[in-house]
């Protein structure tokens, strides 16, 4: 036994570190996934019996008016979410820099990381209050009307992704600092010499050494905007009529809330939101791979 594990130390080793998180992710996510599909084929309230009903819920969903406005705004997430990437991009880069007063602006944008979702979902909707809000009365003396955002199903959505892309932005900048503590300096003198500068240095020389930081912003927030629960449950709690649900949000009043009990259909709902994030993710991890193996 001291014979084979001499002989294949390098390779075993870091299977043995690499277990007991693998065990854990194992039992907390991959199976429950399987769970969850499985589920979705029942008729279940949760304690008693689950009847099995096939594809039942699944058609149910396609005449849900709730589901395809659960999936419009999941939709309008995404594409707004996105702009957390280019946002921290832009504040990291400005941070990287050596001058006087840095750290307290360092400190300053990496305040909202720190912040619990459920604060910063009631520091917006204090912000959107009406009559004594601060964007309302920014909004009012703007244009003599003041607007109840929250109250709105026009700007709703808009309002709570304005509430998330404050976090967001600051996890994707300190990503990006981490990426640009590691961009070769080397590199960038050889760039500034053949002439480089501003957006032909950003584009050619910074951008390709942080695509390991830019495909984790990216996942992250693909994953945040889709999963995008507790600003919506705190601010809105999918109102009004409805408008600022999402599909998680869904999810949750269909299994668990006095309006639902009904754990199969959620679960359906469930899957259709990991399908999509599956699809988003995995688009965008081949897209890098096939970037990597053309260099």
């Amino acid at each position: 036994m001291s014979a084979l594990w001499k002989a294949n130390q390098r390779r075993i080793a870091p299977w043995l570190f690499l277990a007991p998180g693998l065990f854990m992710f194992m039992i907390y996510v991959i199976i429950p996934i399987f769970q969850s599909i499985w589920v979705s084929f029942y008729d279940w309230d949760g304690l008693g019996a689950a009847r099995w009903i096939g594809t039942a819920n699944y058609i149910e969903l396609v005449d849900d008016d709730a589901f395809y406005t659960s999936l419009k705004n999941n939709v309008i997430w995404l594409v707004l979410y996105m702009l957390a990437v280019p946002a921290g991009l832009m504040i990291a880069i400005f941070l990287n820099q050596t001058i006087s007063g840095m750290r307290l602006y360092k400190s300053l944008f990496f305040f909202p990381f720190v912040i619990s979702q459920v604060v910063v979902g009631l520091m917006f909707s204090w912000f959107y209050a009406p009559n004594f809000g601060l964007f309302y009365n920014l909004l009012e003396w703007l244009t003599g009307k003041g607007t109840a955002v929250l109250a709105d199903d026009r700007y709703v959505t808009y309002g709570i992704i304005a509430a998330g892309l404050w976090p967001q932005i600051a996890y994707v900048m300190i990503l990006y600092l981490t990426g640009l503590n590691n961009v070769a300096p080397d590199q960038v003198e050889a760039a500034r010499l053949d002439g480089a500068k501003g957006w032909r240095m950003l584009w050619y020389v910074i951008l390709p050494q942080l695509r390991p930081a830019t495909f984790i912003a990216v996942v992250v927030t693909v994953i945040g905007a889709l999963r995008s629960f507790d600003l919506v449950s705190i601010m809105t709690n999918g109102g009004p009529y409805g408008s600022s649900r999402v599909l998680s949000f869904y999810m949750y009043e269909q299994a668990l809330s006095e309006y639902g009990y009904r754990m199969g259909y959620g679960a359906a709902i469930a899957v259709v939101l990991f399908a999509i994030m599956m699809i988003f993710i995995s688009g965008f991890i081949w897209k890098m791979w096939r970037d990597e193996t053309e260099r």
